[in-house]
């Protein structure tokens, strides 16, 4: 049996983080800084999608299968984190984007009208991200691996029997190392800048690389850890299907 494949994401997810101390006014979402980013600021964006996505029952016309992706709260915190975090490190060290996103690219495989503001704001991240530098591939250690086929497995996209030998051979590749070099970069921007995230969302990870199925491999924690047992690999919901390895393209440092 085959493992899944490895894919590079489209979505917006950010980090496992907790707030401290005076860091916990109540309708803050999350801070980068002294930043605020309000839960008022999430709900605009939320009835924004809604208003200009009609669920299925509102359009006949939508097909099973090609229901809208509506963001959900976690979601629309991290794109606006990570947004302010690409923001203010691209201002302090001159970086340009690279290829700028097109809102009618991320609307298709969003499945969501290109005029959605949370549409718009995914595209501007992943413009502001392509910007960043990123450093030589990575290697992933002995635990990353054992942990990536844990997380595999838990998903459904490694099948039960396979070791971590067996896995290895297909996961460890030019699109793991390359995921790597992209979470280690961004782990870095973050801790520069002082970020906490409202405990409501957490755990919340960015996705670097998935599995196919959109199980998440490889994430970019940012802020505080929740606890000692984080890890940068998630795990949604399982999927059947398993496929060959292949090879994502991955943003760059241009």
């Amino acid at each position: 049996m085959r493992v899944r494949r490895l894919v590079a994401v489209a979505s917006v997810a950010v980090g496992i983080v907790a707030l401290t101390g005076c860091r916990s006014e109540p309708g803050v979402a999350a801070y980068v800084g002294e930043h605020r980013i309000t839960e008022d600021a999430v709900t605009e964006v939320i009835d924004d999608a809604r208003a200009k996505n009609p669920t299925p029952t509102e359009a006949a016309d939508v097909l099973p299968g090609q229901e809208p992706q509506l963001p959900g709260r976690s979601q629309v915190v991290s794109t606006l984190v990570l947004s302010e975090v690409c923001e203010r490190v691209s201002a302090a060290e001159g970086y340009r984007s690279q290829g700028e996103v097109d809102p009618a690219q991320v609307a298709q495989g969003l499945g969501l009208n290109p005029e959605t503001r949370y549409v718009r704001q995914v595209a501007e991240l992943y413009s502001c991200l392509s910007g960043i530098p990123v450093g030589a591939p990575v290697a992933p250690t002995e635990q990353e691996l054992i942990d990536l086929v844990a997380a595999g497995k838990r998903a459904g996209a490694v099948p039960p029997e396979v070791t971590v030998e067996q896995a290895a051979t297909q996961l460890d590749g030019d699109q793991l190392r390359q995921a790597l070099a992209h979470r280690d970069s961004l782990s870095e921007a973050v801790e520069t800048y002082d970020v906490t995230v409202n405990p409501r969302y957490r755990p919340l990870v960015f996705p670097v690389l998935s599995f196919s199925g959109q199980a998440m491999a490889v994430g970019v924690p940012l802020g505080e850890p929740g606890s000692d047992a984080v890890t940068d690999i998630s795990t949604p919901r399982p999927r059947p299907e398993q496929t060959e390895p292949t090879e994502p393209t991955l943003p760059t440092d241009g």
